[in-house]
Protein backbone atom coordinates (compact mmCIF):
# COMPACT_ATOMS: atom_id res chain seq x y z
CA UNK A 1 0.00 0.00 0.00
CA UNK A 2 1.38 3.37 -0.69
CA UNK A 3 2.04 5.68 1.37
CA UNK A 4 -0.40 9.23 1.09
CA UNK A 5 2.84 11.62 2.55
CA UNK A 6 3.72 13.76 -0.59
CA UNK A 7 7.16 12.92 -1.76
CA UNK A 8 8.15 16.57 -0.61
CA UNK A 9 7.27 15.88 3.44
CA UNK A 10 10.26 14.65 5.37
CA UNK A 11 8.43 14.83 8.79
CA UNK A 12 10.83 17.84 10.09
CA UNK A 13 9.73 20.52 7.62
CA UNK A 14 7.27 20.52 5.09
CA UNK A 15 9.98 21.74 1.77
CA UNK A 16 8.71 21.73 -1.70
CA UNK A 17 10.28 19.90 -4.38
CA UNK A 18 11.66 23.42 -5.57
CA UNK A 19 13.79 24.34 -2.73
CA UNK A 20 17.16 23.96 -3.63
CA UNK A 21 17.89 23.19 -0.19
CA UNK A 22 16.13 19.75 -0.15
CA UNK A 23 17.44 16.30 -0.31
CA UNK A 24 20.86 18.31 0.94
CA UNK A 25 20.72 16.61 4.29
CA UNK A 26 17.75 14.30 4.29
CA UNK A 27 16.68 12.07 1.24
CA UNK A 28 13.02 11.62 -0.18
CA UNK A 29 11.07 9.14 1.51
CA UNK A 30 9.12 6.97 -1.05
CA UNK A 31 7.15 3.60 -0.91
CA UNK A 32 10.00 1.16 -1.17
CA UNK A 33 12.15 3.72 0.99
CA UNK A 34 15.48 2.09 2.91
CA UNK A 35 14.42 1.29 6.67
CA UNK A 36 18.02 3.51 7.40
CA UNK A 37 16.22 6.12 7.35
CA UNK A 38 13.65 5.26 10.59
CA UNK A 39 16.07 6.81 12.99
CA UNK A 40 14.15 10.09 12.11
CA UNK A 41 11.90 11.80 14.18
CA UNK A 42 9.04 11.99 12.29
CA UNK A 43 6.41 14.64 13.65
CA UNK A 44 3.01 13.12 12.37
CA UNK A 45 0.29 16.20 13.39
CA UNK A 46 -0.28 18.58 10.52
CA UNK A 47 1.34 21.89 10.64
CA UNK A 48 -1.69 24.10 9.91
CA UNK A 49 -3.39 23.35 13.63
CA UNK A 50 -2.79 26.31 15.56
CA UNK A 51 -0.67 25.22 18.10
CA UNK A 52 1.58 22.64 16.67
CA UNK A 53 4.50 23.06 15.47
CA UNK A 54 7.40 21.03 12.75
CA UNK A 55 10.54 21.47 14.91
CA UNK A 56 14.03 21.18 13.80
CA UNK A 57 17.17 19.73 15.77
CA UNK A 58 18.03 21.44 18.53
CA UNK A 59 14.82 23.74 18.89
CA UNK A 60 11.79 22.99 21.39
CA UNK A 61 8.69 24.72 21.71
CA UNK A 62 8.51 27.83 23.32
CA UNK A 63 6.20 28.33 26.50
CA UNK A 64 4.37 30.81 27.28
CA UNK A 65 6.53 32.72 29.91
CA UNK A 66 9.72 32.69 27.43
CA UNK A 67 9.80 36.51 25.61
CA UNK A 68 8.61 36.12 22.33
CA UNK A 69 11.14 36.01 19.27
CA UNK A 70 13.95 34.29 21.56
CA UNK A 71 15.15 30.77 20.55
CA UNK A 72 14.85 31.09 17.20
CA UNK A 73 11.30 31.06 16.89
CA UNK A 74 9.71 31.32 13.46
CA UNK A 75 7.27 34.14 14.70
CA UNK A 76 9.60 35.88 16.55
CA UNK A 77 9.38 39.13 14.90
CA UNK A 78 5.37 39.01 15.01
CA UNK A 79 5.52 38.04 18.67
CA UNK A 80 7.44 41.40 19.36
CA UNK A 81 3.94 43.48 18.42
CA UNK A 82 1.89 41.03 20.40
CA UNK A 83 0.39 42.45 23.87
CA UNK A 84 2.52 40.83 26.58
CA UNK A 85 0.13 38.06 28.73
CA UNK A 86 -1.47 39.98 31.56
CA UNK A 87 -1.83 43.35 30.33
CA UNK A 88 -5.64 43.75 29.15
CA UNK A 89 -6.16 45.09 26.05
CA UNK A 90 -7.30 48.84 25.70
CA UNK A 91 -11.37 47.69 24.60
CA UNK A 92 -11.29 45.57 27.38
CA UNK A 93 -10.10 48.19 29.31
CA UNK A 94 -12.64 50.29 27.72
CA UNK A 95 -15.65 48.09 28.39
CA UNK A 96 -14.44 47.65 31.82
CA UNK A 97 -14.49 51.37 32.66
CA UNK A 98 -17.78 51.88 30.74
CA UNK A 99 -19.51 49.91 32.74
CA UNK A 100 -18.08 50.81 35.80
CA UNK A 101 -19.17 54.35 35.27
CA UNK A 102 -22.95 53.41 34.35
CA UNK A 103 -22.96 51.14 37.35
CA UNK A 104 -21.74 54.19 39.53
CA UNK A 105 -24.25 56.91 38.06
CA UNK A 106 -27.22 54.34 37.81
CA UNK A 107 -26.43 53.18 41.83
CA UNK A 108 -26.42 56.63 42.75
CA UNK A 109 -29.51 57.79 40.71
CA UNK A 110 -31.58 55.13 42.17
CA UNK A 111 -30.21 54.23 45.73
CA UNK A 112 -27.99 56.61 47.11
CA UNK A 113 -30.12 59.19 46.41
CA UNK A 114 -33.32 57.67 47.20
CA UNK A 115 -33.19 59.64 50.72
CA UNK A 116 -33.39 63.16 49.32
CA UNK A 117 -35.87 62.01 46.78
CA UNK A 118 -38.07 60.83 49.74
CA UNK A 119 -37.64 63.85 52.04
CA UNK A 120 -38.35 66.26 48.99
CA UNK A 121 -41.44 64.35 48.71
CA UNK A 122 -42.27 64.90 52.30
CA UNK A 123 -41.48 68.33 52.38
CA UNK A 124 -44.27 69.03 48.99
CA UNK A 125 -46.92 67.15 50.61
CA UNK A 126 -46.91 69.07 53.98
CA UNK A 127 -48.36 72.02 53.94
CA UNK A 128 -47.88 72.57 57.59
CA UNK A 129 -44.68 72.93 57.74
CA UNK A 130 -43.47 76.24 58.76
CA UNK A 131 -39.92 75.57 57.16
CA UNK A 132 -39.63 75.26 53.37
CA UNK A 133 -36.55 73.67 53.28
CA UNK A 134 -34.35 75.36 50.20
CA UNK A 135 -31.64 74.90 50.97
CA UNK A 136 -29.25 71.64 51.64
CA UNK A 137 -28.25 72.81 54.73
CA UNK A 138 -31.65 72.64 56.60
CA UNK A 139 -32.70 69.78 54.85
CA UNK A 140 -29.64 67.25 55.69
CA UNK A 141 -30.39 68.19 59.84
CA UNK A 142 -33.47 67.21 59.63
CA UNK A 143 -32.95 63.95 57.58
CA UNK A 144 -30.54 63.16 60.08
CA UNK A 145 -32.86 63.97 62.40
CA UNK A 146 -35.28 61.24 61.43
CA UNK A 147 -32.89 58.94 60.34
CA UNK A 148 -31.25 59.07 64.27
CA UNK A 149 -35.11 58.51 65.17
CA UNK A 150 -36.46 56.08 63.17
CA UNK A 151 -33.28 54.01 62.14
CA UNK A 152 -32.03 54.33 58.62
CA UNK A 153 -35.01 52.27 56.77
CA UNK A 154 -36.81 55.65 57.64
CA UNK A 155 -35.15 57.47 54.50
CA UNK A 156 -35.39 54.37 51.95
CA UNK A 157 -38.82 53.04 52.60
CA UNK A 158 -40.52 52.24 48.93
CA UNK A 159 -37.55 52.24 47.08
CA UNK A 160 -38.70 48.72 46.13
CA UNK A 161 -41.89 50.31 44.75
CA UNK A 162 -40.04 52.68 42.65
CA UNK A 163 -37.79 49.80 41.05
CA UNK A 164 -41.53 48.55 40.01
CA UNK A 165 -42.92 51.60 38.64
CA UNK A 166 -39.86 52.19 36.48
CA UNK A 167 -40.02 48.62 35.24
CA UNK A 168 -43.75 49.16 34.74
CA UNK A 169 -43.15 52.56 32.78
CA UNK A 170 -40.22 50.71 30.80
CA UNK A 171 -42.19 47.71 29.72
CA UNK A 172 -45.74 49.49 28.54
CA UNK A 173 -43.58 51.83 26.79
CA UNK A 174 -41.93 48.87 24.94
CA UNK A 175 -45.12 47.26 24.49
CA UNK A 176 -47.09 50.35 22.80
CA UNK A 177 -44.25 51.00 20.65
CA UNK A 178 -44.69 47.22 19.40
CA UNK A 179 -48.36 47.64 18.94
CA UNK A 180 -48.62 51.34 17.13
CA UNK A 181 -46.60 53.02 15.44
CA UNK A 182 -45.08 55.72 17.81
CA UNK A 183 -41.35 55.57 18.12
CA UNK A 184 -39.96 54.97 20.82
CA UNK A 185 -36.66 56.22 19.66
CA UNK A 186 -36.27 59.20 17.44
CA UNK A 187 -33.83 58.71 14.13
CA UNK A 188 -30.99 61.50 13.75
CA UNK A 189 -32.78 62.97 11.02
CA UNK A 190 -36.77 63.33 12.88
CA UNK A 191 -40.04 64.82 11.43
CA UNK A 192 -42.27 66.70 13.21
CA UNK A 193 -44.69 63.49 13.55
CA UNK A 194 -42.29 61.72 14.44
CA UNK A 195 -41.03 63.85 17.54
CA UNK A 196 -45.50 63.99 18.31
CA UNK A 197 -45.56 60.62 18.51
CA UNK A 198 -42.54 59.87 20.71
CA UNK A 199 -43.77 62.77 23.33
CA UNK A 200 -47.38 61.20 22.84
CA UNK A 201 -45.55 57.73 23.56
CA UNK A 202 -44.08 59.22 26.81
CA UNK A 203 -47.57 60.95 27.47
CA UNK A 204 -49.38 57.41 27.64
CA UNK A 205 -46.59 55.53 29.41
CA UNK A 206 -47.16 58.14 31.88
CA UNK A 207 -50.95 57.63 32.56
CA UNK A 208 -50.55 53.86 32.59
CA UNK A 209 -48.28 53.61 35.71
CA UNK A 210 -50.39 56.83 37.17
CA UNK A 211 -52.06 54.09 39.56
CA UNK A 212 -48.83 52.41 40.25
CA UNK A 213 -47.18 55.88 40.65
CA UNK A 214 -49.65 57.11 43.61
CA UNK A 215 -49.10 54.15 45.44
CA UNK A 216 -45.56 54.05 45.22
CA UNK A 217 -45.66 57.78 46.48
CA UNK A 218 -47.51 56.58 49.65
CA UNK A 219 -45.15 54.46 50.65
CA UNK A 220 -42.03 56.78 49.89
CA UNK A 221 -44.08 59.46 52.34
CA UNK A 222 -45.96 57.17 55.20
CA UNK A 223 -44.32 57.58 58.53
CA UNK A 224 -42.31 54.39 59.91
CA UNK A 225 -44.11 54.66 62.83
CA UNK A 226 -47.52 53.96 61.38
CA UNK A 227 -46.43 51.62 59.23
CA UNK A 228 -47.35 47.81 59.57
CA UNK A 229 -44.23 45.85 58.53
CA UNK A 230 -46.56 42.51 59.59
CA UNK A 231 -48.83 43.26 55.98
CA UNK A 232 -46.34 45.18 54.06
CA UNK A 233 -44.73 43.40 51.35
CA UNK A 234 -42.75 44.07 47.96
CA UNK A 235 -45.68 43.83 45.99
CA UNK A 236 -48.35 45.90 47.83
CA UNK A 237 -47.30 49.01 45.20
CA UNK A 238 -49.30 46.58 42.66
CA UNK A 239 -52.39 45.32 44.70
CA UNK A 240 -52.70 49.07 45.93
CA UNK A 241 -52.39 50.85 42.23
CA UNK A 242 -54.83 48.34 40.49
CA UNK A 243 -57.05 48.96 43.39
CA UNK A 244 -57.05 52.10 42.87
CA UNK A 245 -57.33 52.15 39.06
CA UNK A 246 -60.76 49.74 39.77
CA UNK A 247 -62.06 51.56 42.35
CA UNK A 248 -62.44 48.30 44.30
CA UNK A 249 -60.68 47.73 48.38
CA UNK A 250 -61.13 49.54 51.68
CA UNK A 251 -62.92 52.90 51.03
CA UNK A 252 -60.93 56.09 50.73
CA UNK A 253 -61.84 58.91 51.60
CA UNK A 254 -64.24 61.44 49.76
CA UNK A 255 -62.06 63.58 49.00
CA UNK A 256 -59.77 60.82 47.32
CA UNK A 257 -59.73 62.34 43.26
CA UNK A 258 -60.74 60.23 40.57
CA UNK A 259 -57.67 59.00 38.42
CA UNK A 260 -58.99 60.88 35.32
CA UNK A 261 -58.46 64.00 37.11
CA UNK A 262 -54.86 63.77 37.59
CA UNK A 263 -54.29 62.34 33.93
CA UNK A 264 -53.40 65.63 31.94
CA UNK A 265 -50.97 66.57 34.60
CA UNK A 266 -49.27 63.57 34.82
CA UNK A 267 -49.02 63.16 31.05
CA UNK A 268 -47.71 67.12 30.74
CA UNK A 269 -45.00 66.37 33.75
CA UNK A 270 -43.64 63.16 31.39
CA UNK A 271 -43.66 64.74 28.54
CA UNK A 272 -41.94 68.31 29.75
CA UNK A 273 -39.70 66.78 32.09
CA UNK A 274 -38.36 64.27 28.71
CA UNK A 275 -38.18 66.96 26.15
CA UNK A 276 -36.37 69.45 28.69
CA UNK A 277 -34.17 67.13 29.78
CA UNK A 278 -33.33 65.75 26.82
CA UNK A 279 -33.11 68.93 24.80
CA UNK A 280 -30.49 70.21 27.83
CA UNK A 281 -28.54 67.03 27.19
CA UNK A 282 -27.96 67.58 23.46
CA UNK A 283 -27.22 71.17 24.18
CA UNK A 284 -24.44 70.22 26.79
CA UNK A 285 -22.99 67.53 24.08
CA UNK A 286 -22.65 70.05 21.14
CA UNK A 287 -20.73 72.50 23.55
CA UNK A 288 -18.31 69.51 24.60
CA UNK A 289 -18.19 68.67 21.05
CA UNK A 290 -17.36 72.03 19.69
CA UNK A 291 -15.36 73.19 22.74
CA UNK A 292 -12.93 69.69 22.89
CA UNK A 293 -12.91 68.53 19.14
CA UNK A 294 -9.15 68.81 19.05
CA UNK A 295 -8.69 67.16 22.44
CA UNK A 296 -10.89 64.37 22.12
CA UNK A 297 -10.06 60.75 22.00
CA UNK A 298 -12.90 58.47 21.37
CA UNK A 299 -10.09 55.62 22.75
CA UNK A 300 -10.08 57.16 26.00
CA UNK A 301 -13.40 56.20 28.35
CA UNK A 302 -13.01 59.58 29.98
CA UNK A 303 -13.66 61.38 26.64
CA UNK A 304 -16.03 58.16 25.54
CA UNK A 305 -18.54 58.64 28.52
CA UNK A 306 -18.59 61.08 30.80
CA UNK A 307 -19.60 63.77 28.58
CA UNK A 308 -23.02 61.69 27.98
CA UNK A 309 -23.10 61.21 31.64
CA UNK A 310 -22.47 65.09 32.43
CA UNK A 311 -24.98 65.82 30.10
CA UNK A 312 -27.67 63.33 30.93
CA UNK A 313 -26.56 65.00 34.81
CA UNK A 314 -27.51 68.72 33.88
CA UNK A 315 -30.70 67.86 31.43
CA UNK A 316 -32.20 65.91 34.55
CA UNK A 317 -31.28 69.07 36.95
CA UNK A 318 -32.54 71.55 34.46
CA UNK A 319 -36.04 69.59 34.33
CA UNK A 320 -36.66 68.84 38.18
CA UNK A 321 -35.59 72.72 38.16
CA UNK A 322 -38.20 74.08 36.38
CA UNK A 323 -40.89 71.52 36.78
CA UNK A 324 -40.67 71.36 40.47
CA UNK A 325 -43.62 73.42 40.79
CA UNK A 326 -45.65 71.20 38.54
CA UNK A 327 -44.33 68.49 40.81
CA UNK A 328 -45.57 69.70 44.02
CA UNK A 329 -49.12 70.30 42.73
CA UNK A 330 -49.06 66.52 41.12
CA UNK A 331 -48.20 64.64 44.51
CA UNK A 332 -50.57 66.66 46.42
CA UNK A 333 -53.16 65.87 44.12
CA UNK A 334 -51.84 62.42 44.10
CA UNK A 335 -51.65 62.01 47.82
CA UNK A 336 -55.26 64.16 48.88
CA UNK A 337 -57.91 61.91 50.36
CA UNK A 338 -55.49 58.55 50.89
CA UNK A 339 -55.52 59.25 54.76
CA UNK A 340 -51.62 59.11 54.89
CA UNK A 341 -49.29 60.19 57.75
CA UNK A 342 -46.26 61.92 57.36
CA UNK A 343 -42.64 62.73 59.30
CA UNK A 344 -43.03 66.31 60.27
CA UNK A 345 -40.50 68.15 57.79
CA UNK A 346 -40.03 71.03 60.72
CA UNK A 347 -37.81 68.25 62.80
CA UNK A 348 -38.18 66.04 66.03
CA UNK A 349 -40.25 67.70 68.86
CA UNK A 350 -39.00 67.94 72.36
CA UNK A 351 -42.21 66.52 74.07
CA UNK A 352 -42.16 63.88 76.87
CA UNK A 353 -41.16 61.27 74.65
CA UNK A 354 -37.72 62.80 73.94
CA UNK A 355 -36.63 61.88 70.04
CA UNK A 356 -39.87 61.05 68.77
CA UNK A 357 -40.85 63.03 65.65
CA UNK A 358 -44.18 64.29 65.63
CA UNK A 359 -46.37 63.02 62.25
CA UNK A 360 -49.01 64.68 60.98
CA UNK A 361 -52.02 63.43 58.76
CA UNK A 362 -52.24 64.91 54.84
CA UNK A 363 -55.73 66.83 54.75
CA UNK A 364 -56.07 68.61 51.75
CA UNK A 365 -59.15 69.34 49.59
CA UNK A 366 -58.12 70.53 46.34
CA UNK A 367 -60.50 70.60 43.62
CA UNK A 368 -58.69 69.89 40.87
CA UNK A 369 -55.15 70.68 39.55
CA UNK A 370 -56.14 74.43 38.77
CA UNK A 371 -57.22 74.84 41.96
CA UNK A 372 -53.58 73.13 43.74
CA UNK A 373 -52.09 76.01 41.95
CA UNK A 374 -54.09 78.63 42.89
CA UNK A 375 -54.18 77.49 46.32
CA UNK A 376 -50.67 77.42 46.91
CA UNK A 377 -50.00 80.27 45.34
CA UNK A 378 -52.77 81.94 47.76
CA UNK A 379 -51.50 80.23 51.07
CA UNK A 380 -48.25 80.12 50.66
CA UNK A 381 -46.73 81.96 48.28
CA UNK A 382 -44.22 81.21 44.99
CA UNK A 383 -42.09 79.53 47.77
CA UNK A 384 -44.94 76.94 48.29
CA UNK A 385 -44.11 75.50 45.12
CA UNK A 386 -40.60 74.83 46.14
CA UNK A 387 -40.42 73.01 49.42
CA UNK A 388 -37.90 70.47 49.84
CA UNK A 389 -35.79 72.35 46.88
CA UNK A 390 -32.72 71.80 49.26
CA UNK A 391 -33.19 67.58 49.57
CA UNK A 392 -33.13 68.35 45.24
CA UNK A 393 -30.27 70.15 45.61
CA UNK A 394 -29.13 67.41 48.32
CA UNK A 395 -29.45 64.86 45.42
CA UNK A 396 -27.70 66.19 42.40
CA UNK A 397 -24.84 67.52 44.62
CA UNK A 398 -23.84 64.01 45.78
CA UNK A 399 -24.18 62.77 42.16
CA UNK A 400 -21.96 64.87 40.62
CA UNK A 401 -19.73 64.68 43.39
CA UNK A 402 -19.71 60.65 42.64
CA UNK A 403 -19.12 60.87 39.43
CA UNK A 404 -16.91 63.46 40.05
CA UNK A 405 -14.82 60.73 41.83
CA UNK A 406 -15.11 58.00 39.54
CA UNK A 407 -13.61 59.91 36.97
CA UNK A 408 -10.55 60.93 39.23
CA UNK A 409 -10.65 56.95 40.10
CA UNK A 410 -10.56 55.67 36.23
CA UNK A 411 -8.08 58.48 35.43
CA UNK A 412 -5.43 57.62 38.33
CA UNK A 413 -6.00 54.12 36.96
CA UNK A 414 -5.26 54.73 33.28
CA UNK A 415 -2.19 56.83 34.43
CA UNK A 416 -1.18 53.71 36.16
CA UNK A 417 -1.39 51.25 33.60
CA UNK A 418 -0.22 53.48 30.72
CA UNK A 419 3.07 53.96 33.16
CA UNK A 420 3.23 49.89 33.72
Amino acid sequence: MASRRPDSFDGLGYRGRDDPLYGASYPVRSAGGPAELQHHHWVSTPPDIPGSRNLHHGERTPQHDDPLGERGCPGGAAGRDAPQPGVPPAEQLNRFAGFGIGLVSLFTENVLAHPCIVFRRQCQVNYHARCYHLTPFSAVAVMYSITKAQGLKALWKGMGSTFIVHGITLGAEGIMSEFTPLPRELPHSWSWKQLAGHLLLKGLTAVVALPFYCASLIETVQSEIVRDESSSGLLDCVREGLTRLLGVGAPHSHRLLPLGSLLLPAALHAILRYAVAASVQRVALWFHQRGGKQRANPSNPLDAYFPELAAAWAGSLAADILLFPLETALHRLGLQGTRTIIDATDGVVAGGNVGSPLVLPVNTQYDGFRDCLHAIRRKEGVAGFYRGFGALTTQYALHGALLAAARTLLRLLLLEGGAS
